[in-house]
């Protein structure tokens, strides 16, 4: 089966090689791609953490990305600087290598659905690329949940109908609220990415213990059927690549498996890979 890592995140920040360590892995692109090569995986997409000036970022042959906007910590979320980044932007989304754009709210105080977003959403429906946002819990304690709320996406998907979203970590933990927004609104996918960290030592006794969690994330999914709409993801470094794919096929029944392993990133990211 092949595999597509829908969501990943590749910096030679110094606390990423931290955080790849404890996963299990070498925040190198030797060493992501060796990883890559010994799961099945042959293909990602980046979730950029570069300025959008940055118009050249460098990204190994084997990943695609989407272009981060306040990604890199440092660029703020204003009606102004949104103008500004718009022709860099417009560069990115001109690439067949950027696949998409990448918005960070909740690490950013913004609400997706602003109209100053407009032209944003404008540029991602002419290129046919989907906008990524990421919904849920956050890394950092200063950010504010009520920006990453699946919710928000409802309103930016029904003000911006010609326009793909895919929620990124499908809203985690507030899985309810990700499949009412899910269900109502048929332009909204999501990965399944960032729901664990580390390396995992004993993978059998880890879902013993989260079997509340495991249950209820199957659960509605199960229910929303939408599996046409879902792909795998790992928020590498986060997280270890073969206890994500065996935490995912806990999720997916089998017969999906290569829909939500591959087959929807190739579609709903446009990704035109190599099949030989």
């Amino acid at each position: 089966m092949k595999i597509i890592d829908a969501h990943l995140h590749f910096s030679m920040w110094e606390h990423f090689d931290e955080i790849a360590r404890a996963a299990g892995h070498e925040n190198t692109a030797e060493g992501l791609r060796r990883d890559f090569a010994a799961e099945g995986i042959v293909h990602g997409v980046v979730m950029g953490n570069l300025p959008v000036e940055e118009l050249h970022p460098g990204y190994p042959g084997y990943l695609h990305y989407c272009v981060g906007i306040a990604g890199d910590g440092v660029t703020e979320m204003t009606p102004a600087r949104i103008e500004k980044l718009l022709p860099a932007l417009e560069r990115h989304l001109q690439s067949d290598r950027c696949v998409g754009v990448k918005l960070y709210p909740g690490y950013n105080y913004f609400y997706i659905y602003e109209d100053y977003l407009t032209p944003v959403y404008e540029l991602a429906a002419r290129y046919g690329k989907p906008v990524a946002v990421h919904t849920g819990l956050t890394a950092t304690e200063k950010a504010l949940l009520k920006y990453a709320h699946p919710n928000v996406i409802d309103e930016a998907a029904t003000k911006f109908r010609d326009v793909n979203f895919v929620m990124c970590h499908f809203g985690e933990p507030y899985f309810t609220d990700a499949v009412a927004v899910m269900e109502k609104n048929l332009n909204v996918s999501a990965d399944l990415s960032g729901m664990l960290e580390g390396k995992i030592p004993d993978f059998a006794e880890f879902c013993r213990r989260r079997r509340f969690y495991i249950d209820q994330l199957k659960g509605w999914l199960s229910y929303l059927s939408a599996y046409d709409r879902l792909m795998f993801g790992t928020d590498w470094p986060l997280a270890n690549l073969g206890d994500y794919i065996a935490f995912t096929k806990e999720l997916i029944p089998q017969e999906h498996w290569n829909a939500v392993f591959y087959d929807n990133a190739v579609r709903i990211y446009g990704l035109h890979l190599d099949e030989s």
